[in-house]
């Protein structure tokens, strides 16, 4: 599952880039560097499940997963509603953000061993420190939870001006909230070290996103 969800993602990401040169997008492409975040978290969870987690691979899997995704899908979302210059300076802030939330997680010290085959979750073996800033689980708490309400609330806002008048966004909008809470919820789990649910809730997340984009674009492609 895990595989699948992450050539879900890079098949989504690779059709956000291609649609963008197509035609040029700011929302298009934010959300194929999204997608691409997804992809490669989603990868580095298939290889620590199968051959065993190194440091590298759950950095990479916490970084782009756990803490950058869910921000960058919302800032294409403020592109696509909120206007070229919110997201112009949104894009200021969660850049800042995600080089200070690289250098802690990059650098944060392990303070219990990775497991074999199992997901390891933040708050157990990162240090509560790194070089005297945050552990990397609250980066991953603001990042995740500013990044859920920002696509989550752009997502109901057009719900409720086009469930009337353009169903087939208000449906596209719909998908995109599932596609947003399922790994939210896969995520809010992996304490319990169930990696095939998380991996599940990562491949229904992936195909909902696509599902909604295009459902939602549709309209505005043709």
């Amino acid at each position: 599952m895990a595989v699948a969800a992450a050539a879900v993602a890079t098949a989504f990401s690779g059709a956000l880039v291609a649609s963008h040169l197509r035609r040029p997008r700011p929302h298009a492409a934010v959300w194929s560097v999204a997608m691409g975040m997804y992809a490669l978290a989603t990868w580095a969870l298939a290889w620590g499940l199968v051959a065993g987690w190194g440091g590298a691979v759950f950095r990479v899997f916490y970084l782009f997963g756990a803490i950058l995704n869910v921000m960058y899908l919302a800032l294409g979302a403020v592109f696509l509603v909120g206007g070229r210059r919110a997201g112009a300076v949104l894009l200021v802030v969660f850049s800042a953000f995600g080089a200070g939330a690289s250098a802690v997680t990059l650098t944060a010290s392990f303070v219990a061993p990775l497991p074999g085959n199992a997901v390891p979750a933040g708050s157990e073996v990162f240090a509560e420190l790194s070089q005297g800033l945050a552990t990397p689980r609250l980066w991953a708490l603001v990042g995740n939870s500013v990044g859920t309400l920002l696509l989550v609330g752009f997502a109901v806002y057009t719900i409720t001006r086009t469930i009337s008048i353009n169903r087939r966004v208000a449906v596209g909008n719909g998908l995109i909230v599932v596609g947003a809470v399922a790994p939210a919820l896969g995520g809010s789990l992996t304490g319990l070290g169930d990696g095939g649910f998380l991996a599940l809730s990562l491949l229904i997340g992936a195909a909902m996103l696509w599902a909604g984009y295009r459902t939602a674009s549709s309209h505005a492609e043709r």
